[in-house]
């Protein structure tokens, strides 16, 4: 059921409307619609955007006419319907209102159109139902919890693929919850180390993107070598320039050439002590000898004789100038060679913090080479130095030089490898972000790598595979069953069509025209088009036999209501039960028509129960009288009958805006309208002070109070109605009433003769005024006056101002 319309905004004359503030009983209690609801309003109250409402949850289409709508429906579960989900409901509706005409009998807006046909069951025999049955048999019971047949089997199909799903989605899930975390997870995620994986913006995407990386055939993880060099890399800032390193001019061939001289250098042995000559250590001992004693002594230190003149020249002579010059060459020599050794010992100095960490490992080996060549250079210099020292010793004596092994190359080479290096590590400032970037593309590889280990991905990814495949089986499966299923409902479909008879749609409508409106001028004939395919059946309006046309509008009113209501006996309405709503159905129709259209209601709906909810809207006041004798009763669950509960509210319409409320007692249990002219008198007569929940009142006072003395007047003075004559007869001697009334009459309701009143407000005290003067003459007849106080809910009357009205008359 529907059990309110809880809001309503921007559509049509509803602006705001809200259910539990505006449908209250007078103790405050919200009342919520029943089986069988009567709508009263005037015209253009908002009955139809109602019914249009209502049937947008029938079609699913909402009109596009309106601007920014919104309305929510409240069901019996508690469920909402917004115009945002229209089909979000499993109600069977049937609305009739203007809309279902101009959709459904286009001939009445255009005469060349036809009607839509319908069909209900037809008279075909017994084996096609047979059929029928069998394949129901076969499809079984949808009913939840409940099926059978081929909705028993698609019921645990859909369980199974229900839990394959889950346990394959459970699966993905967890495995996207750890390959998440190891992207963006603020302890373990890669996105937030992105000093070592080089990437701040890393996404769980970028992180698949590795791992198809990874799981390449060509991709090897880094050794712990090279792991420890990426690690040094990652770590580095921007070196300054190496200084330049200019390499020593080597003088090994120098120094050995000069060292062959002196070693190879032959003296004189003329003039030679022979003893010194033969003895190189006495040779040594007596030259040092005489280095201590020459020009010092004359007595010898050793033996204490004399050193004669003679000896010294003897001595002096050995002694000469050739050998003592080559001693002092080869001392000069031994020096430069000295220094030769220290030059190319501290020429180059190794520093690895000068270079980038990448070259530290050729810089190492470098070293050693270096070493081992300065070694070698150094050997090499020092055999000079032995030949030299060792033919110092034996200073007469020459001998066969020696060449040592020459060593300059290597040194050579080595400084140039060194230079190379200087060049590489300089250069390298300009592709060290490169390269920092590769090693931490490397890292983070290896980091992935090792991850997809330690979370086993690649079994979890083969455990998803399987369960994936378990899921595709068993939504296969439900596609297979869903297929028979389809199969089946379009066999018992195609065998119902076989059935379906629209004459028979047309025999119905027909039924209702004759039967209770006695219209025999007016048929539908179910008339088959001609062509290709399907069969097409169309309804035309006949009359005399011929295609009607220029239908009154009361012949149309009538044809479709009986259209509406045969229709609620087609193939997709019978035996649902639809919400059923229609819509002012007695338009332009006289007396006799409104109470066959009463009896239609009541024989063909509530007797028969085709109904789970019904409402009926309507203006019409005569009607409305006849709509409260609907009633009936239905079997509940347990098959205990009970009576449908009725419920009753009225559209009422202030301005231009619409509201929702509760049908007032007098029209609930009084119904005519001359109850509700009087009790809008009542009204007006009774107000303190004017505000924007009462000055509609006062805006139609004057309608009101004009058809309430037609009304009264006529009954009262048959023979003559209401006129300037009853008027003063209705209020008696006094002509000054009757006047004023008579002005309010005119003036205000007709604007006769004085325009320029349509253009002034209403004057407020001059109705009110007249109001409790209609009040105080009717009091004249107590047990009348009494009754229609009793039918609009009242106690008492209001008392009359006359000072206010004589100082009102007396302004005018």
């Amino acid at each position: 059921m529907i059990r309110k319309i809880k809001s309503i905004s921007n559509l049509g004359v509803f602006k705001g409307f809200e259910w539990d503030t505006e449908v209250r009983e007078e103790n405050g209690k919200t009342t919520p619609f029943q089986d069988i609801n009567v709508i009263y309003g005037r015209n253009y109250s908002g009955k139809t955007t109602l019914s249009r409402i209502i049937r947008a949850l029938e079609t699913g289409v909402l009109s596009d006419k309106y601007e920014n709508p919104s309305f929510s429906i409240t069901l019996d579960d508690n469920s909402q319907v917004t115009q945002a989900a229209l089909k979000n409901h499993t109600k069977t509706i049937r609305v009739f209102n203007e809309d279902f005409i101009r959709d459904n009998l286009r001939f009445i807006v255009n005469p060349d159109e036809n009607i839509e046909s319908f069909a209900i069951l037809g008279d075909d025999n017994n084996k096609i139902e047979q059929e029928i049955a069998e394949l129901e048999l076969e499809l079984g019971s949808n009913e939840i919890a409940n099926e059978t047949g081929l909705y028993a089997q698609l019921s645990s199909a859909k369980t199974a693929s229900g839990i394959a799903s889950q346990q394959h989605q459970s699966a993905k899930d967890a495995l996207e919850t750890q390959l998440s975390s190891k992207a963006t997870d603020k302890k373990i995620g890669i996105k937030y180390k992105s000093e070592r994986f080089g990437d701040q913006n890393y996404t769980i995407q970028k992180l698949k993107g590795d791992i198809s990386l990874v799981q390449a055939t060509d991709y090897h993880p880094p050794s712990e070598e090279q792991l420890t060099q990426y690690e040094k890399l990652i770590l580095e800032t921007a070196l300054q320039p190496i200084p330049h390193f200019t390499a020593p001019n080597t003088k090994f061939q120098s120094l050995a050439a000069q060292t062959e001289v002196l070693v190879t250098k032959k003296i004189s042995e003329s003039n030679k002590i022979e003893e010194l000559v033969k003895n190189a250590v006495l040779h040594r001992w007596v030259n040092e000898g005489r280095a201590h004693h020459k020009d010092k002594f004359n007595q010898c230190l050793f033996c204490d004789s004399t050193i004669s003149a003679d000896r010294w020249a003897v001595l002096d002579k050995h002694f000469d100038e050739e050998s003592n010059q080559l001693e002092k060459n080869i001392d000069a020599l031994i020096v430069q060679i000295e220094d030769e050794k220290k030059s190319i010992s501290s020429a180059l100095s190794i520093d690895k913090n000068l270079f980038y960490s990448k070259y530290h490992q050729e810089l190492s080996d470098l070293d050693i080479s270096l070493k081992e060549a300065i070694k070698n250079y150094t050997q090499s210099l020092d055999l000079l130095i032995f030949q030299l020292t060792y033919r110092k010793e034996n200073i007469l004596s020459s001998r066969t030089f020696e060449a040592p092994v020459e060593a300059t190359d290597h040194l050579l080479s080595i400084w140039d490898n060194y230079k190379a290096l200087c060049e590489k590590s300089d250069g390298y400032t300009t592709m060290l972000a490169r390269d920092q970037k590769s090693a931490k593309d490397k890292l983070r590889l290896k980091e992935v790598s090792d991850y997809l280990i330690t979370i086993e991905y690649d079994k979890q990814q083969s455990t998803i595979v399987e369960l994936q495949g378990k899921s595709t089986e068993s939504i296969q499966a439900v596609s297979q069953i869903n297929a028979k299923v389809l199969e089946k409902t379009n066999e018992i479909a195609s065998k119902k069509r076989e059935l379906n008879d629209e004459e028979k749609g047309a025999i119905k409508v027909n039924e209702y025209l004759n039967n209770f409106f006695g219209h025999r001028f007016l048929k539908l004939k179910a008339e088959q088009e001609q062509g290709e395919g399907a069969k097409r059946v169309r309804f035309e309006v006949i009359r005399d036999n011929k295609k009607a046309h220029h239908l009154s509008e009361g012949e149309c009113s009538l044809l479709a209501f009986c259209y509406f209501l045969a229709k609620l006996d087609d193939i997709a309405t019978r035996d649902t039960k639809p919400v059923i709503w229609i819509d002012d159905p007695i338009s332009s129709l006289d007396g006799n028509h409104i109470f066959f259209i009463y009896s239609l209601l009541n024989t063909e709906i509530v007797s028969t129960k085709k109904f789970s909810q019904l409402f009926i809207s309507t203006h019409n006041l005569d009607f409305l009288k006849y709509l409260k004798r609907l009633g009936g009763k239905y079997s509940d669950n347990d098959g205990k009958l009970k009576d449908y509960q009725k419920g009753y509210f009225v559209v009422a319409r202030k301005d231009r805006i619409s509201t929702i409320a509760i049908m007032p007692k007098y029209l609930k249990e009084f119904v005519t309208e001359f109850n509700y002219l009087f009790q809008q008198i009542h009204k007006c007569a009774s107000i303190e002070s004017v505000d924007d929940t009462n000055y509609v009142i006062f805006y139609n006072f004057s309608n009101n109070a004009r058809k309430f003395f037609e009304i009264y007047l006529y009954y009262k003075y048959p023979d003559q109605g209401m006129n300037e004559g009853t008027l003063r007869l209705f209020f008696g001697e006094d002509k000054i009433p009757a006047v004023l009334i008579d002005r309010i009459n005119n003036e205000y309701s007709h604007l006769a003769g004085v325009f320029e009143r349509g253009a002034t407000p209403v004057e407020v005290p001059e109705m009110q005024s007249a109001a409790k003067l209609i009040i105080e003459r009717l009091k004249q007849d107590s047990e009348q006056y009494s009754s229609l106080l009793k039918s609009i809910g009242a106690t008492e009357a209001p008392a009359v101002q006359e000072a206010t009205l004589a100082e009102k008359l007396g302004a005018e």
